[in-house]
């Protein structure tokens, strides 16, 4: 390491071609997974609980 700053670019360390393209080609995988799995997994919503009215929300202790 020289410890030397540049332009990543003028260096050749990054190639913005071959940002985009790798970025392409991940995406086109994510979505051919989905197409072809036909199952997606996701988080169910926790519901909320209704507190009614003048009640203390859970989880604010006694005082």
């Amino acid at each position: 390491a020289r410890l030397e700053f540049c332009d990543l670019v003028e260096a050749g360390i990054v190639d913005p071609a071959k940002v985009a393209r790798t970025a392409l080609q991940n995406a086109s995988s994510v979505a051919g997974l989905l197409l072809t799995t036909e199952a997606l997994v996701a988080e169910k919503p926790k519901k909320k609980e209704d507190i009614g009215p003048g009640a203390m929300p859970p989880g604010m202790g006694e005082f």
